[in-house]
């Protein structure tokens, strides 16, 4: 992107798209950590409608058989291997565990975005020299 602020961002399920092929959605697998363990579940994905990417997962965390789970995004940019039935991000369960709280009222709005790419230390996607991450989402929706 040219343009210095944050596009509005959709869930998937809310967007009417589909990923191309099933093979390519993650939604439903697991998030391991670098440690191996089990962060949360996917629940959704954030996409950039615009230009047809995934932008962030939104990952079901804590909680025990569905309650008292938290809700929160991680960049795309954080996963570095996918399989079958998992993907694996390159940041600890704890700091999953302590990212932004997922909000459906903040998560329309651009500062929120910016805000969870800099906690984990990112830079956001529509910023300068951004390059969008390769496999496992290097194909589009």
């Amino acid at each position: 992107m040219s343009d210095s602020a944050a596009p509005i961002l959709s869930k998937l399920s809310d967007s009417g798209q589909t990923v191309e092929s099933p093979d390519e959605d993650v939604r439903g697998r697991k998030v391991t950590d670098t440690d191996g363990d089990d962060v949360g579940k996917i629940e959704d994905l954030l996409v950039d409608e615009s230009e047809r990417k995934v932008r962030f997962l939104l990952v079901a965390h804590g909680g025990f058989l569905g309650f008292g789970e938290t809700k929160s995004f991680i960049p795309v940019d954080a996963v570095t291997r996918v399989t079958e039935d998992q993907v694996f991000i390159d940041q600890a369960r704890e700091r999953v565990a302590n990212a932004p709280v997922y909000n459906p009222e903040l998560a329309e709005n651009p500062d929120y975005y910016a805000s969870v790419y800099g906690y984990y230390g990112y830079a956001p996607f529509w910023g300068p020299g951004y390059i969008y991450p390769g496999f496992p989402f290097r194909g589009h929706m």
